[in-house]
């Protein structure tokens, strides 16, 4: 038999892994929307992944929530939220990464396209991120840890007050003072929880 054609069957249970590794779009949906409140859930804009690993809208919104579902190439699971203001600065982000780029190339980019007027990132805008633990029986997510970004663009200590490390655990901090992605950074303490 030719290499040809021993190449491509060779490769076929990879791609049938990674085609069945994806969940449905109803528990991304679902899952996509546990970092914020309950009576915003339903009006969420959610974008997530297709059978084939796509990314894209699975459900359009009515309010100021966009959702991320679970990427499922990545170990642990992680949905995050933000507001629709954000959904342009994010997209870019998303598309710089597609295109290779790494951490501080897409920030250099981003801080350049910010500084002339041709990309916009809001003031006070938020972005919710939450980390769980997939129950492989009930697949509901356990364990639940969320942690909250404010965007403040260019802010430092000097113009908030708010420092530059927390003071103790579960205190705020600003994160990339002075730049275009100034934050504020709550992470809630949570007790130890056992995966037994």
């Amino acid at each position: 038999m030719k290499l040809k054609f021993i190449i491509p069957l060779l490769l076929l249970p990879f791609c049938i892994v990674s085609q069945t590794n994806i969940p449905s779009k109803e528990w991304q949906v679902k899952t996509a929307v546990l970092g914020i409140a309950e009576e915003f859930r339903e009006g969420a804009k959610v974008y997530g992944y297709d059978s084939h690993g796509n990314f894209m809208v699975l459900k359009k919104g009515t309010n100021q929530y966009v959702c991320l579902a679970d990427d499922p190439n990545k170990e642990g699971f992680e949905i995050a939220a933000y507001h629709k203001d954000l959904d342009l600065f994010m997209a870019r982000g998303r598309e710089l990464k597609r295109q290779g780029k790494k951490f501080q190339e897409i920030f250099d980019i981003r801080e350049n396209e910010v500084k002339n007027g041709s990309l916009k990132i809001p003031y006070c805008s938020t972005l919710i991120v939450l980390n769980g633990n997939v129950n492989q029986v009930t697949k509901e997510i356990e364990n639940q840890h969320v942690r909250y970004v404010v965007y403040i663009p260019y802010a430092t200590t000097e113009t908030t007050g708010i420092p530059t490390v927390p003071h103790a655990a579960g205190h705020p901090w600003i994160m990339d003072p002075g730049t275009h992605r100034a934050h504020i950074m709550i992470t809630p303490t949570y007790s130890e929880t056992s995966e037994d």
